[in-house]
């Protein structure tokens, strides 16, 4: 039954980054694709949280009793694998700061071009570098 429930989550997860691909390859709205990319990168982190977890029981609290070997041992076989979390939570970090940039390159094109539209911006483009009026 937990085989079936983790397959059902990481099932869920793929198709959520294939449908953010989706929306990143397909949709002409430069803010549809970043909500998109915000999305797949969102997923991706939480594959690797998922992908870092042990599901063992008991489940415990990750408090040492002692610091006999035993206990060491025993602990080191259950605990989660911390290196995914602190590559995720640096993901996170870049991730955003990278939608910010993006964000902001959005604005200024819409300030520019008056759009989003990625297919009106193309058509408008070649006018503006040939120096051409819009």
């Amino acid at each position: 039954m937990i085989a079936f429930i983790w397959a059902v989550i990481v099932l869920s997860l793929i198709a959520t980054i294939v449908i953010s691909l989706y929306g990143i390859a397909r949709r002409p709205n430069l803010v549809k694709k970043l909500i998109a990319l915000t999305i797949f990168g969102d997923t991706a982190n939480l594959l690797v949280v998922l992908l870092g977890y042990r599901l063992i029981y008991p489940v415990a609290p990750p408090i040492l009793p002692s610091l006999s070997k035993e206990s060491l041992q025993q602990f080191v076989s259950t605990a989660v694998d911390p290196l995914p979390q602190a590559l995720v939570i640096t993901a996170v970090v870049i991730g955003m700061a990278v939608n910010v940039l993006i964000a902001f390159a959005i604005i200024q094109i819409y300030r520019l071009y008056g759009t989003v539209d990625a297919r009106e911006i193309g058509k408008k483009l070649p006018a503006l570098l040939r120096g051409g009026k819009q």
